[in-house]
């Protein structure tokens, strides 16, 4: 079986053997088994705390085999402000909350659950419910998580 273990940097010459569509909460299991789009069944064996990004380049053990990561659509729930600040205050409650949260100038985007949903519409937000590529924010320590290995 194969075994991806480090993250490569991304180069146009690059030769991708194999993709891994992965939900936000897959790409943050570094140890673990995934079937590829191409039907491998391969192993992440990387630094704990790893958290994959869209197009991400992994290398296999042997230097042999690179994996390109893929963020798969999935539910989420995309909240809009007619105000900045608006967004800013639920960022702040998702935050005290420990959401994992995707966080741009124009929404928010977060997992469904009901309860934060009724919680966004009493700060009288627009929520709307998609499939699309959900990417949160990195934790204030994922660089030197990343790098410290």
């Amino acid at each position: 079986m194969l075994t991806f273990n480090k993250i490569q940097q991304f180069s146009s010459e690059a030769v991708i053997n194999f993709t891994l569509n992965l939900c936000a909460e897959e790409r943050t299991r570094s140890r673990h088994r995934f079937a590829t789009e191409e039907g491998e069944i391969v192993c992440l064996r990387l630094p704990r705390g790893t958290v994959l990004q869209d197009s991400d380049i992994l290398v296999d053990d042997t230097k042999k085999y690179l994996a390109k990561i893929i963020a798969k659509p999935e539910e989420v729930l995309t909240v809009y402000a007619e105000q900045n600040i608006d967004l800013i205050r639920a960022a702040y409650h998702l935050g005290n909350r420990h959401v994992p949260l995707e966080i741009t100038t124009n929404y928010l985007r977060l997992s469904p659950d009901p309860v934060l949903r009724k919680m966004l519409e009493t700060l009288n937000l627009k929520i709307k419910k998609e499939t699309v590529p959900f990417q949160p924010q990195k934790g204030a320590y994922e660089h030197q998580l990343r790098h410290a290995h």
